[in-house]
């Protein structure tokens, strides 16, 4: 027999559980600002669902799908959602993980945090802008940082450099 006890102790796990699972967004937009700030309706209009998702909401494309890891051209990879630049080509490489990498980003260009999902500790990176989820930093890239931005496709747009 289910007794209010019981009832309640339910109702509290399960908001306890909706809260966590919406943590990666509270994180993002509670503990820090943006110079660019629109509400969630207007991301919505501005990006497609798969930008959104990534952008907004911290998700990761499927390895191998963005058209961007095998752009060669000289240019910059701007943010999706505000278009500030984030990386120049001359710092894109192939690492073979099926994300477009980077060793390293413009000069204050990208921010980051400590990513603790998924039962590991990572360094997520984001527009310093707008705040925008873009991949995460590793330690295993080439010289001369050693370091691997591995960034989502859908959440950068390439700006050829004019001739």
């Amino acid at each position: 027999m289910v007794n209010r006890r019981i009832f309640l102790m339910a109702g509290s796990a399960l908001a306890a559980a909706a809260i966590v699972a919406r943590l990666p967004l509270a994180r993002a937009a509670g503990t820090e600002t943006f110079e660019v700030v629109k509400t969630d309706a207007e991301w919505r209009a501005l990006l497609t669902d798969d930008q959104y998702r990534i952008l907004r909401h911290e998700d990761t494309e499927r390895p191998f799908t963005s058209a961007l890891n095998n752009e060669k051209r000289k240019g910059l990879f701007q943010c999706a959602g505000c278009a500030l630049p984030l990386y120049s080509s001359e710092a894109k490489y192939d690492s073979g993980t099926g994300w477009p990498s980077f060793w390293q980003s413009l000069p204050r260009a990208v921010a980051t945090r400590q990513d603790s999902s998924f039962g590991m500790t990572r360094t997520e990176c984001h527009c310093r802008r707008c705040g925008g989820h873009l991949g995460h930093i590793f330690d295993d890239g080439p010289p001369p940082t050693g370091k691997r931005h591995c960034i989502n496709g859908l959440a950068l747009a390439f700006v050829p450099a004019s001739s």
